[in-house]
């Protein structure tokens, strides 16, 4: 299982964030995404330790405490969802029969 790690300075590194969850237990890995264009940390950090006793001790021990200036929102990540490449489902871009028979393109 991953931890979340919300309201992140941007400054954050992911030797800073691997650190701070070191106390609580064994890192497996610590992701922290940076923006595309700018390649500063997005703000938010995902966490996996070694055991899931780890987990639960940093999330009750990091929760709402204050770190590099900011308050932290930690809590178990929740599985991503699977985005599709459009939303509506309709079917844009592809033909269709309308009800007078002719196909029609949108």
């Amino acid at each position: 299982m991953s931890i979340y790690v919300g309201n992140l300075s941007y400054n954050v590194t992911q030797d800073d964030l691997s650190k701070v969850f070191s106390e609580y237990g064994a890192v497996k890995r610590v992701q922290v995404p940076t923006d595309r264009e700018t390649g500063r940390a997005r703000g938010f950090g995902f966490v996996e330790m070694e055991s899931e006793a780890a987990e639960n001790a940093a999330i009750t021990a990091l929760d709402g405490a204050e770190w590099m200036g900011r308050v932290m929102k930690v809590n178990k990540a929740r599985p991503r969802e699977e985005k599709n490449s459009r939303s509506g489902g309709g079917s844009w871009g592809n033909k269709s029969t309308s009800d007078d028979g002719y196909s029609r393109r949108y």
